[in-house]
């Protein structure tokens, strides 16, 4: 593995932009673009092998992308409780779209990807708490979509159409601890995309150094419904509670954003 220092770095970068488009190296993989980008560097995953004071990472993302990147994954608390597969999946799921078919006709569903700006079409929202250092999953009932009316009603059978109680909520230390370990100082890499036959080419064209994250532009970004959180839960499985964000939204996270390209 290379090592590198930051201005090594940023010149490596400068250079794999300048070399306009680069053919996928990683035929039919969805990650190519962080892929390619590893090979080109000699780097084996994205964790940079800058010594420095501050750890650092790389993270890549194709240009007008509409997918949503996933920044990290936490479970709510109380973790006890576990939540989401004991609550949110027996009280206020629906059955699953592949019930009968492909699982059991008994499978339950609990997907939800909400965020701070406006409740879901199933009345659910995030909610920040600044005064007790909380970000909390709020249930409302009246903002639930008419065509959900018959799972509202297995809801007002099962558990009742008030506030969730316990509220899940994740507490300012423990999602800025987290948030701060997984988005660390990064250098972000956004790539122009393009198909010629069966093969995929990049063109590296927006490199950006981003330093110090900022946990007040995180909740921020809640707020303004950049950052979702993303529940993925069926009977006996969850596929883990993870915090979203769409495209672009990256540098406000971070108290010194420096446009390398």
């Amino acid at each position: 593995m290379k090592i590198y220092t930051k201005d090594s770095l940023i010149k490596e970068l400068k250079s794999i932009a300048a070399k306009g488009w680069i053919e996928n190296a990683r035929h039919g993989n969805h990650g190519g673009i962080g892929n390619t980008l590893e090979d080109l560097l000699g780097i084996t995953e994205n964790n940079l092998p800058i010594p420095n004071a501050a750890e650092w990472e790389l993270k890549s993302q194709r240009i007008n992308a509409s997918s949503l990147t996933t920044l990290f994954h936490i479970e709510p608390s109380p973790r006890a409780v576990k939540f989401v597969p004991q609550i949110l999946l027996l009280k206020y799921g629906w059955g699953h779209q592949e019930a009968g078919k492909k699982y059991s006709e008994n499978e339950m569903s609990f997907r939800q990807t909400i965020h701070g700006l406006s409740s879901s079409d199933r009345g659910f929202q995030v909610i920040i708490d600044r005064k007790n250092s909380k970000v909390l999953i709020s249930f409302d009932s009246s903002k639930v979509a008419d065509k959900h009316s018959e799972w509202l009603k297995s809801v007002k059978k099962i558990v009742g159409l008030g506030q969730l109680d316990p509220q899940p909520y994740w507490g300012f230390d423990d999602l800025s601890n987290k948030a701060g370990t997984k988005l660390l100082n990064c250098f972000y890499v956004q790539a122009e995309v393009k198909k010629e036959g069966c093969k995929e080419f990049y063109k590296y064209s927006k490199v950006t150094m981003l330093q110090k994250f900022n946990f007040e532009g995180f909740l921020k970004q809640i707020e303004k419904g950049n950052i979702l959180v993303d529940f993925d839960a069926r009977t006996g499985h969850n596929h883990g509670t993870k915090f979203r964000m769409r495209q672009n939204c990256l540098s406000e996270l971070y108290q010194k954003v420096t446009v390398i390209v």
